[in-house]
């Protein structure tokens, strides 16, 4: 169903107007020409300088760091606020044009391309934080704010947003990708820390998920509506505003790194540590070619072997305690013994080189083009699942350095190919959908934490079910019944 509800339902008159927006909407007519004829709308909402056409800036907005190709919108707007963001939105769903949202571009499913062409709302412009409660322990912030600019914001409050995947991404695109990443097994993913959302609907109503201005620490009023937008991947509307829960920065914080014998042996050890209560930050595996690549990318010098990258937090006492812990069950597992990272320098540095594993990955086989895809299982099963990884990397000859978050059953494999090897493309296409399938063997799922967006949208029907992608296809054609939000994404 492209445009609104069943034909059968509409009165007579407005029969014409159903299949001039379904051929609209499956670029049957000229969407061009449509969209030429509201660029003065449009001018009129957020200035001249709110709107381009030009091929650089459609281009820039088409494509994320996946390896889907560039699909470029027909024009990208610039709202400053969510009146603007509003307007346009009543614009493009009269015409029904397509609404593609935009952050930062930071995505690794191909969430951003227009793959019906359509309007790309570019959302830097609304960059304020709007609402800090210190003594809650929560803050309000539009799209344009990043996850950097906020802790810089925090600096002097004694607070922090520690949800943190790497990239500087946008928060609102977080939480419409529900992002997570390194800090996620202490302090859980956007999906944990968000407490209301503004969104703007597919046919520009604003609607407020928790109630306008609401941030209770837990409710129990009615649907879940803010989980239901959290990772829908502007496939339901547009997040405008985020109320996130924030944290007091540790008392202390100490980080190490441990070596081991085998992929086997780390696993192990995350797991025990992780049974044994101990409350760790972050818990992060590289195998021994992703070490290999940091090593020669961010000029370190750590063993080519499966190693732990782990970071504690709390208070003095409690660090000594969680880390003779941590160390015994490690040397239990023949773990070397901690190189530690105690100066804040040190500590940026070691974590600037795992989140830089991506161009670390890239700088193996210059010239090569890399394609990130990750898995999630539960905790029992994550030693098999790497190990059967490994195993299945090196039998078909690819380049797949494997780093995790291991503390939450989450891993990626960072794949560098050749995109003009055939060959090569088809054997990455089939590991990736067997290392899916393989996570849904036990009891996991295909995407941890990259989203569907364009690449696993078939891997979803297996993991969902029929029955529960149908519940999905009803919510979606509820709230945007033209098919308007992000066409092509998530959903088949």
């Amino acid at each position: 169903m492209w445009c609104g509800v069943s034909a059968a339902l509409w009165p007579v008159r407005c029969r014409s107007f159903l299949l001039q927006c379904r051929n609209i909407c499956s670029g049957n007519v000229g969407r061009k020409s449509v969209v030429d004829g509201v660029l003065p709308s449009f001018r009129s909402v957020c200035g001249e300088d709110g709107v381009s056409l030009s091929e650089a800036i459609r281009e820039q907005h088409g494509k994320d760091e996946s390896v889907h190709k560039c699909c470029p919108p027909d024009v990208v707007v610039f709202p400053r606020s969510v009146d603007e963001v509003s307007a346009l939105a009543k614009i493009c769903h009269m015409h029904c044009l397509p609404i593609i949202p935009f952050g930062t571009g930071t995505g690794l499913e191909g969430g951003v391309g227009a793959m019906k062409g359509g309007v790309c709302f570019s959302l830097r412009n609304m960059d304020q934080v709007l609402d800090l409660h210190v003594e809650d322990f929560d803050v309000t912030v539009e799209p344009g704010v990043t996850r950097k600019a906020l802790n810089s914001y925090l600096r002097d409050t004694g607070l922090w947003f520690p949800v943190d995947p790497g990239a500087d991404a946008s928060l609102c695109g977080m939480a419409a990708t529900s992002a997570s990443g390194t800090n996620a097994v202490r302090y859980g993913t956007m999906r944990e820390n968000i407490m209301n959302l503004e969104v703007v609907l597919a046919d520009g109503t604003i609607i407020n998920t928790a109630g306008k201005g609401r941030r209770p620490r837990k409710t129990s009023a009615g649907y879940n509506l803010t989980n239901l937008f959290v990772g829908s991947e502007g496939t339901l509307g547009i997040i405008t505003k985020t109320t996130l829960r924030l944290y007091g920065i540790p008392e202390a914080v100490v980080s190490a790194v441990c070596s081991f014998p085998s992929v086997q042996a780390a696993v192990d050890s995350t797991v025990q540590i992780l049974q044994s209560g101990v409350p760790i930050a972050r818990i992060e595996f590289l195998d021994d070619v992703m070490i290999d690549a940091c090593n020669r990318f961010s000029s370190l010098s750590y063993p080519v072997t499966p190693t732990l990258f782990l970071e504690f937090h709390g208070s003095e006492r409690s660090l000594e305690e969680q880390v003779n812990t941590s160390e015994e069950i490690t040397q239990c597992n023949g773990g070397s013994d901690f190189q530690w990272a105690k100066d804040e320098e040190t500590r940026s540095r070691l974590w600037k080189a795992r989140h830089d594993a991506w161009y670390a990955a890239l700088a193996l086989r210059p010239g090569c083009k890399a394609y990130a895809t990750d898995v999630c299982v539960p905790l029992s099963m994550l030693p098999q699942i790497i190990v059967e990884t490994k195993e299945d990397l090196i039998a078909n000859k690819l380049t797949g350095p494997i780093a995790g978050h291991v503390g939450d059953g989450n891993f990626h494999c960072l794949m560098v190919l050749d995109p003009n090897d055939p060959d090569e493309l088809q054997r990455v296409h089939l590991f990736t959908e067997r290392l899916a399938r393989r996570a849904l063997a036990m009891s996991g799922t295909c995407t941890g934490e990259h989203g569907v967006g364009l690449g696993k949208r078939a891997l979803l029907v297996e993991e969902m079910g029929a029955q529960a992608i149908q519940v999905m296809q009803s919510l979606k054609e509820t709230l945007d019944p033209k098919n308007l939000m992000n066409p092509g994404k998530v959903l088949q």
